[in-house]
Protein backbone atom coordinates (compact mmCIF):
# COMPACT_ATOMS: atom_id res chain seq x y z
CA UNK A 1 0.00 0.00 0.00
CA UNK A 2 1.41 3.42 -1.14
CA UNK A 3 0.83 6.06 1.22
CA UNK A 4 2.07 9.87 0.37
CA UNK A 5 5.10 11.52 2.16
CA UNK A 6 5.82 14.81 0.70
CA UNK A 7 9.73 16.58 0.99
CA UNK A 8 9.93 20.04 1.25
CA UNK A 9 6.63 20.75 2.19
CA UNK A 10 5.81 24.27 2.78
CA UNK A 11 2.93 25.68 5.32
CA UNK A 12 1.71 29.15 5.10
CA UNK A 13 -0.02 29.10 8.40
CA UNK A 14 -2.46 31.72 8.68
CA UNK A 15 -2.18 33.32 12.66
CA UNK A 16 -5.68 34.84 12.79
CA UNK A 17 -7.40 31.66 11.24
CA UNK A 18 -6.19 29.22 13.71
CA UNK A 19 -6.97 31.76 16.60
CA UNK A 20 -10.43 32.04 15.22
CA UNK A 21 -10.63 27.88 15.73
CA UNK A 22 -8.93 28.25 19.12
CA UNK A 23 -11.31 30.93 20.57
CA UNK A 24 -14.03 28.05 19.32
CA UNK A 25 -12.37 24.78 20.64
CA UNK A 26 -15.32 23.29 22.72
CA UNK A 27 -15.79 22.04 26.44
CA UNK A 28 -16.29 18.24 26.98
CA UNK A 29 -18.88 16.75 28.72
CA UNK A 30 -18.28 13.97 30.38
CA UNK A 31 -20.14 11.51 32.78
CA UNK A 32 -19.21 8.55 34.67
CA UNK A 33 -20.10 4.91 33.09
CA UNK A 34 -19.67 1.32 34.75
CA UNK A 35 -19.07 -1.86 33.27
CA UNK A 36 -22.48 -3.98 33.84
CA UNK A 37 -21.34 -7.46 32.94
CA UNK A 38 -18.85 -10.23 33.22
CA UNK A 39 -18.37 -12.14 29.79
CA UNK A 40 -16.16 -14.83 27.90
CA UNK A 41 -15.50 -14.52 24.38
CA UNK A 42 -16.57 -17.32 22.59
CA UNK A 43 -15.99 -19.02 18.75
CA UNK A 44 -18.82 -18.66 16.97
CA UNK A 45 -18.85 -18.89 12.95
CA UNK A 46 -21.87 -17.39 12.96
CA UNK A 47 -20.80 -14.27 13.74
CA UNK A 48 -18.66 -11.11 12.42
CA UNK A 49 -15.15 -12.15 12.76
CA UNK A 50 -16.03 -15.72 14.44
CA UNK A 51 -16.31 -14.38 17.99
CA UNK A 52 -19.12 -13.62 20.54
CA UNK A 53 -19.50 -12.21 24.11
CA UNK A 54 -21.40 -14.77 26.67
CA UNK A 55 -22.38 -13.05 29.49
CA UNK A 56 -21.12 -15.13 32.69
CA UNK A 57 -22.13 -12.84 35.86
CA UNK A 58 -22.80 -9.23 36.48
CA UNK A 59 -20.76 -6.74 37.26
CA UNK A 60 -21.92 -5.85 40.48
CA UNK A 61 -20.16 -9.00 41.28
CA UNK A 62 -16.45 -7.90 40.50
CA UNK A 63 -15.36 -7.12 43.82
CA UNK A 64 -16.40 -10.85 45.16
CA UNK A 65 -13.72 -12.20 42.87
CA UNK A 66 -10.12 -13.06 43.63
CA UNK A 67 -7.31 -13.03 40.84
CA UNK A 68 -3.96 -14.37 40.77
CA UNK A 69 -1.25 -15.20 38.48
CA UNK A 70 -2.33 -16.72 35.14
CA UNK A 71 -6.37 -15.12 35.76
CA UNK A 72 -8.57 -13.13 33.80
CA UNK A 73 -11.43 -11.59 33.43
CA UNK A 74 -13.10 -9.73 30.58
CA UNK A 75 -15.71 -6.49 31.79
CA UNK A 76 -18.38 -5.47 28.72
CA UNK A 77 -19.52 -1.72 29.36
CA UNK A 78 -23.25 -2.48 27.75
CA UNK A 79 -22.27 -0.54 24.75
CA UNK A 80 -19.60 1.58 22.80
CA UNK A 81 -17.56 4.32 25.35
CA UNK A 82 -14.76 6.81 24.43
CA UNK A 83 -12.85 7.75 27.39
CA UNK A 84 -10.67 7.11 30.37
CA UNK A 85 -10.40 3.89 32.48
CA UNK A 86 -9.64 3.85 36.17
CA UNK A 87 -9.38 0.89 38.48
CA UNK A 88 -9.17 0.52 42.55
CA UNK A 89 -6.67 -2.47 43.28
CA UNK A 90 -6.41 -4.09 46.42
CA UNK A 91 -4.71 -7.50 47.22
CA UNK A 92 -5.79 -10.38 49.29
CA UNK A 93 -3.45 -12.73 51.29
CA UNK A 94 -0.01 -11.74 52.70
CA UNK A 95 1.53 -8.43 52.37
CA UNK A 96 2.36 -7.87 48.50
CA UNK A 97 5.84 -8.55 48.47
CA UNK A 98 6.34 -8.42 44.63
CA UNK A 99 4.42 -5.87 42.33
CA UNK A 100 1.80 -6.78 40.49
CA UNK A 101 1.92 -7.01 36.77
CA UNK A 102 -1.25 -6.26 34.88
CA UNK A 103 -2.37 -6.39 30.94
CA UNK A 104 -5.14 -4.69 29.82
CA UNK A 105 -6.14 -5.35 26.35
CA UNK A 106 -9.21 -3.03 25.15
CA UNK A 107 -11.48 -3.45 22.24
CA UNK A 108 -14.62 -2.03 20.48
CA UNK A 109 -15.37 -5.64 19.06
CA UNK A 110 -14.95 -8.73 20.51
CA UNK A 111 -12.02 -9.96 18.07
CA UNK A 112 -10.13 -7.08 19.84
CA UNK A 113 -10.42 -9.28 22.91
CA UNK A 114 -10.01 -12.57 21.49
CA UNK A 115 -7.53 -12.49 18.81
CA UNK A 116 -3.66 -11.30 19.89
CA UNK A 117 -2.31 -8.37 19.01
CA UNK A 118 1.40 -10.24 18.67
CA UNK A 119 -0.52 -12.13 15.61
CA UNK A 120 -1.50 -8.59 13.60
CA UNK A 121 0.23 -8.25 10.44
CA UNK A 122 -1.29 -5.18 8.69
CA UNK A 123 0.45 -2.22 6.87
CA UNK A 124 -0.89 0.51 9.62
CA UNK A 125 0.84 0.84 12.71
CA UNK A 126 0.18 -1.96 15.61
CA UNK A 127 0.85 1.18 18.16
CA UNK A 128 -3.13 1.51 17.69
CA UNK A 129 -4.41 -1.66 18.60
CA UNK A 130 -5.36 -0.81 22.68
CA UNK A 131 -3.58 -2.53 25.55
CA UNK A 132 -1.66 -1.46 28.20
CA UNK A 133 1.07 -3.42 30.52
CA UNK A 134 1.20 -1.80 34.08
CA UNK A 135 2.91 -2.59 37.03
CA UNK A 136 1.60 -1.66 40.45
CA UNK A 137 4.30 -1.41 43.22
CA UNK A 138 1.96 -0.57 46.08
CA UNK A 139 -1.07 -2.37 47.05
CA UNK A 140 -3.96 -1.31 47.43
CA UNK A 141 -3.67 1.22 44.37
CA UNK A 142 -5.82 3.57 42.55
CA UNK A 143 -4.91 3.43 38.96
CA UNK A 144 -6.04 6.64 36.64
CA UNK A 145 -4.80 5.51 32.74
CA UNK A 146 -3.97 8.73 31.29
CA UNK A 147 -4.86 7.33 27.29
CA UNK A 148 -8.13 8.00 26.32
CA UNK A 149 -9.62 4.85 24.84
CA UNK A 150 -12.48 3.60 22.27
CA UNK A 151 -13.82 0.38 23.52
CA UNK A 152 -16.90 -1.46 25.04
CA UNK A 153 -14.47 -4.34 26.38
CA UNK A 154 -11.75 -4.62 28.28
CA UNK A 155 -9.64 -7.80 29.60
CA UNK A 156 -7.82 -7.73 33.01
CA UNK A 157 -4.69 -10.54 32.96
CA UNK A 158 -2.94 -10.93 35.84
CA UNK A 159 0.54 -11.79 34.24
CA UNK A 160 2.29 -12.07 37.46
CA UNK A 161 1.68 -11.29 41.41
CA UNK A 162 3.41 -13.12 44.19
CA UNK A 163 2.68 -16.94 45.98
CA UNK A 164 1.51 -14.57 48.54
CA UNK A 165 -1.13 -12.78 47.44
CA UNK A 166 -4.18 -12.10 44.86
CA UNK A 167 -5.81 -9.33 44.03
CA UNK A 168 -9.62 -7.70 43.89
CA UNK A 169 -10.95 -5.30 41.34
CA UNK A 170 -13.09 -2.45 42.52
CA UNK A 171 -14.72 0.27 41.15
CA UNK A 172 -14.05 0.32 37.94
CA UNK A 173 -14.98 3.47 35.82
CA UNK A 174 -15.09 5.04 32.73
CA UNK A 175 -14.77 8.78 32.79
CA UNK A 176 -16.56 9.22 29.26
CA UNK A 177 -16.11 12.30 27.46
CA UNK A 178 -17.77 14.14 23.95
CA UNK A 179 -18.59 17.56 22.91
CA UNK A 180 -22.05 16.41 21.70
CA UNK A 181 -24.64 17.87 23.65
CA UNK A 182 -27.66 14.98 23.12
CA UNK A 183 -30.40 17.34 25.07
CA UNK A 184 -30.27 18.81 21.86
CA UNK A 185 -31.23 15.76 19.46
CA UNK A 186 -34.95 15.97 18.05
CA UNK A 187 -35.88 12.44 19.46
CA UNK A 188 -38.00 10.88 16.38
CA UNK A 189 -40.34 8.11 17.39
CA UNK A 190 -40.35 6.36 14.18
CA UNK A 191 -42.97 3.28 12.69
CA UNK A 192 -40.41 1.38 11.10
CA UNK A 193 -38.16 -0.01 14.13
CA UNK A 194 -35.35 -0.93 12.18
CA UNK A 195 -34.75 2.71 10.86
CA UNK A 196 -35.43 3.87 14.63
CA UNK A 197 -32.80 1.86 15.47
CA UNK A 198 -30.41 2.92 12.72
CA UNK A 199 -31.25 6.61 13.59
CA UNK A 200 -30.50 6.03 17.63
CA UNK A 201 -27.20 4.11 16.61
CA UNK A 202 -26.04 6.46 13.91
CA UNK A 203 -26.29 9.71 16.89
CA UNK A 204 -24.08 7.72 19.31
CA UNK A 205 -21.55 7.27 16.35
CA UNK A 206 -21.04 11.20 15.41
CA UNK A 207 -21.71 11.65 19.47
CA UNK A 208 -18.50 9.42 20.03
CA UNK A 209 -16.63 10.86 17.42
CA UNK A 210 -17.31 14.73 18.34
CA UNK A 211 -14.75 15.84 20.80
CA UNK A 212 -12.50 18.67 20.29
CA UNK A 213 -12.89 18.45 16.46
CA UNK A 214 -14.78 16.19 14.73
CA UNK A 215 -13.08 13.23 14.48
CA UNK A 216 -12.64 10.41 11.79
CA UNK A 217 -12.47 7.43 14.78
CA UNK A 218 -12.14 7.62 18.13
CA UNK A 219 -9.72 4.61 18.12
CA UNK A 220 -8.43 5.31 15.11
CA UNK A 221 -7.13 8.04 13.48
CA UNK A 222 -8.33 10.45 16.19
CA UNK A 223 -7.71 13.28 14.19
CA UNK A 224 -9.57 15.64 11.51
CA UNK A 225 -10.21 15.06 7.91
CA UNK A 226 -11.97 16.39 5.76
CA UNK A 227 -13.95 13.53 4.20
CA UNK A 228 -15.18 12.60 7.15
CA UNK A 229 -16.46 16.62 8.20
CA UNK A 230 -18.23 16.92 5.53
CA UNK A 231 -20.66 13.93 6.41
CA UNK A 232 -20.31 14.61 10.21
CA UNK A 233 -21.65 18.28 9.67
CA UNK A 234 -24.65 17.01 7.60
CA UNK A 235 -25.67 14.66 10.33
CA UNK A 236 -24.76 17.68 13.17
CA UNK A 237 -27.26 19.58 11.31
CA UNK A 238 -30.00 17.39 11.43
CA UNK A 239 -29.16 16.42 15.32
CA UNK A 240 -26.69 17.95 17.55
CA UNK A 241 -26.17 21.86 16.23
CA UNK A 242 -23.29 22.00 17.03
CA UNK A 243 -22.34 24.33 14.77
CA UNK A 244 -19.71 26.39 16.46
CA UNK A 245 -17.66 22.75 15.88
CA UNK A 246 -18.25 22.64 12.28
CA UNK A 247 -17.22 26.35 12.27
CA UNK A 248 -13.56 25.68 14.00
CA UNK A 249 -12.88 22.87 11.82
CA UNK A 250 -13.62 24.73 8.57
CA UNK A 251 -10.99 27.60 10.37
CA UNK A 252 -8.62 24.40 10.94
CA UNK A 253 -7.89 23.77 8.08
CA UNK A 254 -8.09 27.23 6.06
CA UNK A 255 -5.27 27.96 8.55
CA UNK A 256 -2.44 25.74 7.57
CA UNK A 257 -2.68 26.00 3.40
CA UNK A 258 0.73 25.10 1.60
CA UNK A 259 2.31 27.79 -0.14
CA UNK A 260 -0.71 27.08 -3.60
CA UNK A 261 -2.96 27.36 -1.02
CA UNK A 262 -4.17 24.11 -1.08
CA UNK A 263 -5.64 22.75 2.20
CA UNK A 264 -4.71 18.93 3.54
CA UNK A 265 -6.55 16.14 3.49
CA UNK A 266 -6.45 16.18 7.41
CA UNK A 267 -5.23 18.05 10.49
CA UNK A 268 -3.49 17.28 13.44
CA UNK A 269 -4.66 19.26 16.52
CA UNK A 270 -1.79 18.66 18.85
CA UNK A 271 0.70 19.33 20.92
CA UNK A 272 -0.66 22.47 18.22
CA UNK A 273 -1.99 22.49 14.90
CA UNK A 274 -0.53 20.30 12.43
CA UNK A 275 -1.32 19.85 8.30
CA UNK A 276 -0.86 16.28 7.70
CA UNK A 277 1.12 15.94 4.31
CA UNK A 278 -1.58 14.29 2.31
CA UNK A 279 -3.49 16.15 -0.21
CA UNK A 280 -6.17 14.39 -1.87
CA UNK A 281 -8.18 16.08 -5.31
CA UNK A 282 -11.70 14.92 -3.72
CA UNK A 283 -11.28 15.72 0.23
CA UNK A 284 -9.86 19.17 -1.10
CA UNK A 285 -12.64 20.53 -3.01
CA UNK A 286 -14.86 19.12 0.41
CA UNK A 287 -13.72 22.60 1.89
CA UNK A 288 -15.50 24.44 -0.15
CA UNK A 289 -18.82 21.84 -0.09
CA UNK A 290 -18.31 21.69 3.80
CA UNK A 291 -18.06 25.47 3.99
CA UNK A 292 -21.28 25.53 1.61
CA UNK A 293 -23.18 23.03 3.53
CA UNK A 294 -22.38 25.52 6.85
CA UNK A 295 -23.55 28.60 4.97
CA UNK A 296 -26.77 27.53 4.06
CA UNK A 297 -27.44 25.54 7.68
CA UNK A 298 -26.39 28.86 9.67
CA UNK A 299 -26.81 31.70 7.47
CA UNK A 300 -23.41 32.93 9.15
CA UNK A 301 -22.46 35.79 6.53
CA UNK A 302 -19.21 36.62 8.00
CA UNK A 303 -17.70 33.26 8.14
CA UNK A 304 -18.49 32.54 4.17
CA UNK A 305 -16.74 35.83 3.46
CA UNK A 306 -13.78 35.00 5.59
CA UNK A 307 -12.91 31.78 4.05
CA UNK A 308 -14.14 31.98 0.42
CA UNK A 309 -10.74 32.91 -0.79
CA UNK A 310 -9.92 29.52 0.39
CA UNK A 311 -12.98 27.57 -0.92
CA UNK A 312 -12.43 29.41 -4.34
CA UNK A 313 -8.87 28.58 -4.25
CA UNK A 314 -9.89 24.74 -4.21
CA UNK A 315 -11.54 24.94 -7.13
CA UNK A 316 -9.17 26.71 -9.26
CA UNK A 317 -6.24 24.34 -7.85
CA UNK A 318 -8.87 21.41 -9.53
CA UNK A 319 -9.78 23.41 -12.50
CA UNK A 320 -5.83 23.20 -13.51
CA UNK A 321 -6.26 19.61 -14.12
CA UNK A 322 -8.36 19.74 -16.91
CA UNK A 323 -7.25 18.52 -20.26
CA UNK A 324 -8.58 20.71 -23.77
CA UNK A 325 -11.50 18.99 -23.42
CA UNK A 326 -12.31 19.75 -20.07
CA UNK A 327 -11.59 16.54 -18.73
CA UNK A 328 -9.29 15.41 -15.61
CA UNK A 329 -6.22 14.56 -16.59
CA UNK A 330 -6.11 10.76 -15.29
CA UNK A 331 -2.19 10.24 -14.43
CA UNK A 332 -0.32 7.58 -11.59
CA UNK A 333 0.97 10.44 -9.95
CA UNK A 334 -2.50 11.90 -8.67
CA UNK A 335 -4.67 11.90 -5.13
CA UNK A 336 -8.11 11.26 -4.97
CA UNK A 337 -9.79 8.91 -2.43
CA UNK A 338 -13.61 8.37 -3.27
CA UNK A 339 -13.60 4.83 -2.49
CA UNK A 340 -11.49 1.93 -0.65
CA UNK A 341 -12.65 -0.21 -3.43
CA UNK A 342 -9.71 -1.68 -4.37
CA UNK A 343 -8.64 -0.92 -8.75
CA UNK A 344 -11.33 1.82 -8.73
CA UNK A 345 -10.37 4.16 -11.64
CA UNK A 346 -11.03 8.28 -10.25
CA UNK A 347 -11.22 9.81 -13.10
CA UNK A 348 -14.94 9.94 -13.68
CA UNK A 349 -15.97 10.25 -10.05
CA UNK A 350 -13.11 13.04 -8.93
CA UNK A 351 -14.75 14.94 -12.41
CA UNK A 352 -17.83 14.57 -11.00
CA UNK A 353 -17.23 15.88 -7.57
CA UNK A 354 -15.36 18.77 -9.45
CA UNK A 355 -19.21 19.65 -11.15
CA UNK A 356 -20.92 19.09 -7.88
CA UNK A 357 -18.49 21.25 -5.76
CA UNK A 358 -18.49 23.60 -8.50
CA UNK A 359 -22.45 24.17 -8.46
CA UNK A 360 -21.91 24.82 -4.39
CA UNK A 361 -19.45 27.60 -4.89
CA UNK A 362 -21.47 29.06 -8.20
CA UNK A 363 -24.13 29.28 -5.08
CA UNK A 364 -21.99 31.03 -2.49
CA UNK A 365 -20.35 33.39 -5.23
CA UNK A 366 -24.07 34.29 -5.76
CA UNK A 367 -24.69 35.20 -2.36
CA UNK A 368 -21.43 37.37 -1.77
CA UNK A 369 -22.22 38.71 -5.49
CA UNK A 370 -18.36 37.32 -6.46
CA UNK A 371 -17.43 38.20 -9.95
CA UNK A 372 -15.99 35.11 -10.07
CA UNK A 373 -19.64 33.29 -10.48
CA UNK A 374 -20.15 34.02 -14.47
CA UNK A 375 -16.03 32.77 -15.00
CA UNK A 376 -17.41 29.45 -12.97
CA UNK A 377 -20.84 29.05 -14.97
CA UNK A 378 -19.04 29.11 -18.13
CA UNK A 379 -16.37 26.46 -16.78
CA UNK A 380 -19.07 24.13 -15.00
CA UNK A 381 -21.19 24.27 -18.61
CA UNK A 382 -18.09 23.19 -20.49
CA UNK A 383 -17.04 20.84 -18.10
CA UNK A 384 -21.20 19.12 -18.06
CA UNK A 385 -20.66 18.22 -22.04
CA UNK A 386 -17.25 17.49 -21.77
CA UNK A 387 -18.75 14.49 -18.91
CA UNK A 388 -21.32 13.97 -21.03
CA UNK A 389 -19.91 13.57 -24.92
CA UNK A 390 -16.28 11.88 -23.51
CA UNK A 391 -17.17 10.17 -20.31
CA UNK A 392 -20.69 8.70 -21.48
CA UNK A 393 -20.46 5.36 -23.66
CA UNK A 394 -24.38 5.41 -25.31
CA UNK A 395 -24.03 1.69 -26.07
CA UNK A 396 -23.19 0.56 -22.08
CA UNK A 397 -25.20 3.70 -20.80
CA UNK A 398 -23.16 3.81 -18.04
CA UNK A 399 -20.25 6.52 -17.62
CA UNK A 400 -16.79 5.14 -18.31
CA UNK A 401 -13.39 6.19 -16.19
CA UNK A 402 -9.91 6.02 -17.78
CA UNK A 403 -8.45 4.75 -20.43
CA UNK A 404 -9.78 1.24 -19.75
CA UNK A 405 -12.74 2.76 -20.03
CA UNK A 406 -13.84 1.35 -16.28
CA UNK A 407 -17.66 1.35 -15.33
CA UNK A 408 -17.68 1.37 -11.71
CA UNK A 409 -20.46 1.93 -9.10
CA UNK A 410 -18.77 5.21 -7.79
CA UNK A 411 -18.61 6.76 -11.23
CA UNK A 412 -22.30 6.38 -11.80
CA UNK A 413 -23.17 8.04 -8.31
CA UNK A 414 -21.34 10.66 -7.81
CA UNK A 415 -22.57 11.42 -11.63
CA UNK A 416 -26.10 11.35 -10.23
CA UNK A 417 -24.81 13.06 -7.39
CA UNK A 418 -23.46 15.89 -9.97
CA UNK A 419 -26.85 16.45 -11.67
CA UNK A 420 -25.20 16.09 -14.71
CA UNK A 421 -28.77 14.52 -15.95
CA UNK A 422 -32.27 15.20 -15.43
CA UNK A 423 -33.77 13.91 -12.72
CA UNK A 424 -35.35 11.18 -14.84
CA UNK A 425 -32.47 10.44 -16.64
CA UNK A 426 -30.39 10.09 -13.02
CA UNK A 427 -33.18 7.52 -12.22
CA UNK A 428 -32.95 5.01 -15.01
CA UNK A 429 -29.20 5.14 -14.50
CA UNK A 430 -29.86 4.22 -10.71
CA UNK A 431 -32.03 1.46 -11.89
CA UNK A 432 -29.76 0.36 -14.35
CA UNK A 433 -26.85 0.33 -12.06
CA UNK A 434 -28.99 -2.00 -9.62
CA UNK A 435 -30.01 -4.10 -12.17
CA UNK A 436 -26.30 -4.75 -14.16
CA UNK A 437 -24.35 -4.73 -10.65
CA UNK A 438 -20.87 -3.44 -12.29
CA UNK A 439 -17.84 -5.57 -10.91
CA UNK A 440 -16.16 -2.25 -9.25
CA UNK A 441 -18.64 -1.91 -6.28
CA UNK A 442 -18.61 -0.28 -3.01
CA UNK A 443 -16.08 -0.97 -0.15
CA UNK A 444 -17.18 1.04 2.73
CA UNK A 445 -19.85 2.86 4.81
CA UNK A 446 -18.69 6.89 3.25
CA UNK A 447 -19.45 5.25 -0.61
CA UNK A 448 -23.08 3.47 0.43
CA UNK A 449 -24.08 7.14 1.84
CA UNK A 450 -23.17 8.41 -1.55
CA UNK A 451 -25.20 5.33 -2.92
CA UNK A 452 -28.32 5.70 -0.74
CA UNK A 453 -28.20 9.88 -1.38
CA UNK A 454 -27.76 9.16 -4.97
CA UNK A 455 -31.14 7.41 -5.23
CA UNK A 456 -32.77 9.63 -3.01
CA UNK A 457 -31.88 12.84 -5.26
CA UNK A 458 -33.14 10.50 -7.95
CA UNK A 459 -36.45 9.83 -6.58
CA UNK A 460 -36.36 6.21 -5.24
CA UNK A 461 -37.20 6.50 -1.26
CA UNK A 462 -38.45 2.93 -1.32
CA UNK A 463 -35.13 1.38 -3.04
CA UNK A 464 -32.96 3.93 -0.84
CA UNK A 465 -34.51 2.37 2.26
CA UNK A 466 -33.49 -1.16 1.32
CA UNK A 467 -30.33 -0.35 0.58
CA UNK A 468 -30.27 1.29 3.98
CA UNK A 469 -31.40 -1.74 5.99
CA UNK A 470 -29.15 -4.43 4.06
CA UNK A 471 -25.95 -2.41 4.54
CA UNK A 472 -26.45 -0.57 8.20
CA UNK A 473 -29.17 -3.04 9.41
CA UNK A 474 -26.32 -5.42 8.48
CA UNK A 475 -24.04 -3.85 10.79
CA UNK A 476 -27.08 -4.08 13.49
CA UNK A 477 -27.74 -7.94 13.17
CA UNK A 478 -23.82 -8.03 13.57
CA UNK A 479 -24.15 -6.51 16.92
CA UNK A 480 -23.23 -3.03 15.78
CA UNK A 481 -23.53 -0.65 19.02
CA UNK A 482 -22.15 2.39 16.77
CA UNK A 483 -21.43 2.06 12.75
CA UNK A 484 -18.37 0.48 11.17
CA UNK A 485 -15.54 1.81 8.94
CA UNK A 486 -15.85 -0.99 6.85
CA UNK A 487 -18.22 -3.48 6.45
CA UNK A 488 -18.49 -5.87 3.27
CA UNK A 489 -21.45 -7.89 3.07
CA UNK A 490 -19.96 -10.42 0.87
CA UNK A 491 -16.87 -10.30 3.06
CA UNK A 492 -17.04 -9.67 6.17
CA UNK A 493 -13.54 -9.93 7.08
CA UNK A 494 -12.73 -7.30 4.88
CA UNK A 495 -10.23 -4.80 5.48
CA UNK A 496 -7.73 -2.52 3.20
CA UNK A 497 -5.41 -2.50 6.02
CA UNK A 498 -4.63 -6.06 5.82
CA UNK A 499 -6.17 -7.36 9.10
CA UNK A 500 -9.62 -6.34 10.50
CA UNK A 501 -8.50 -6.16 14.09
CA UNK A 502 -7.14 -2.26 13.32
CA UNK A 503 -10.36 -0.97 11.70
CA UNK A 504 -12.31 1.57 13.58
CA UNK A 505 -15.53 0.02 14.74
CA UNK A 506 -17.28 3.38 15.58
CA UNK A 507 -16.19 5.99 12.05
CA UNK A 508 -17.74 9.34 11.30
CA UNK A 509 -18.49 8.24 7.92
CA UNK A 510 -20.77 5.76 8.84
CA UNK A 511 -22.79 7.92 10.77
CA UNK A 512 -25.25 9.55 8.13
CA UNK A 513 -28.26 7.38 8.44
CA UNK A 514 -29.83 9.77 10.71
CA UNK A 515 -28.77 12.28 8.56
CA UNK A 516 -30.59 10.72 5.44
CA UNK A 517 -33.82 9.60 7.25
CA UNK A 518 -34.10 13.30 8.76
CA UNK A 519 -33.24 15.26 5.35
CA UNK A 520 -35.46 13.20 3.44
CA UNK A 521 -37.93 11.99 5.85
CA UNK A 522 -37.69 8.72 5.26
Amino acid sequence: MSIQKLQNHLIVRNEPFIDQAENLKPLLNEKIVTPISMVEIKSDKEVIHGWKSEFVAPASTLDNCVYGKGDSVILDFGDHQVGYLSINIRPEGSPPDAPLKLKLTIGEMPVEIAEPFENYNGWLSSSWLQEETIFVDVLPAEINLPRRYSFRYVKFEVMDTSPKYRVVFENVECRAVSSANTNNVKIISHQDKQLQKMDEISIKTLADCMQDVFEDGPKRDRRLWLGDLRLQALANYETFKNNDLVKRCLYLFAGVPDDKGKVPANVFVAPKLIADDTYLFDYSLFFASTLHDYYFATSDIQTLQELWPTAYKQVEIALERLDENHILIDTADWWSFIDWQEGLNKQTPSQAILIYTMKQVIRLAKELNSPEKDLLSARLEKMETAAKTHLWDEQQQFFISGAERQVSWASQIWMVLAGVFSKEENQKLMDHLLKEKPEVGIATPYMYHHLVEALLVSGDKEQAKAEMKTYWGGMIQYGADTFWELYDPNNKDFSPYGSHLINSYCHAWSCTPTYLIRKYDL
